[in-house]
C-alpha cells in the first residue's frame, strides 16, 4: 500500500529535503512515545516528541523533545523570552497546528511558531518526528529538521538526579 502523503512530507519533498518514514499500526488509544520507539524499531533517544505551549496571550511555541525526557516548563519559557508557558489545551491541538494529538509534526503546522529542539538531538545525526499522522514517523537529519523549522537548539529537558 502506497504511503498518502502527510503535509510534513509534502513540505519536506519541495524543499528537496530528504527523509524516510516509519510507519506502525495504531490502536484507538493514545501511545507513548516510548511504544513508539519499540514499533518503530529504534532506541527512545532517536524519537522525538512536539509539543505545543502557549503564554497567557495565547501566543503558540514548539519544542521538540526526547520522547523519554520530560520538558523543564522554566527553561522552556526562558529559552523563548516568556515569564510562564502552559501545554496548550488538547481541545485546540488540530484548530491551531492541523494536527491531531499523536500525529502533531513539527513541520508543517498551519503557521510558523518559535521552534525549540532540545539540545540532546545536536549529538545524533537524525531523529524520529511525527509525519503528521498517527502512526507515522519521519526519519530526517537534525540540521535539515533545524532548518525546515527555523529551530533554536537549547537544552530545554529536566536532568534526573
Amino acid at each position: 500500500m502506497k504511503q498518502k502523503k502527510t503535509n510534513a512530507m509534502r513540505i519536506l519533498d519541495r524543499q528537496a529535503i530528504a527523509y524516510s518514514v516509519n510507519t506502525y499500526d495504531i490502536s484507538t488509544q493514545h501511545m507513548d512515545g516510548e511504544h513508539v520507539a519499540q514499533k518503530v524499531g529504534v532506541a527512545p533517544e532517536h524519537v522525538y516528541k512536539t509539543l505545543v505551549l502557549e503564554n497567557t496571550a495565547h501566543e503558540h511555541f514548539v519544542f521538540i523533545i526526547p520522547v523519554n525526557k520530560t520538558l523543564d516548563m522554566k527553561v522552556a519559557a526562558q529559552s523563548v523570552a516568556e515569564k510562564k508557558l502552559n501545554l496548550m489545551p488538547l481541545d485546540q491541538l488540530k484548530k491551531v497546528t492541523g494536527y491531531i494529538r499523536g500525529g502533531c509534526s513539527p513541520i508543517g503546522m498551519k503557521r510558523q511558531f518559535p521552534t525549540v529542539i532540545d539540545q540532546h538531538a545536536a549529538a545524533l545525526d537524525s531523529i524520529y518526528v511525527s509525519g503528521g499522522d498517527r502512526g507515522v514517523q519521519i526519519n530526517i537529519k537534525v540540521e535539515d529538521l533545524i532548518a525546515v523549522t527555523q529551530a533554536q537548539v537549547v537544552h530545554v529537558v529536566q536532568e534526573v538526579m
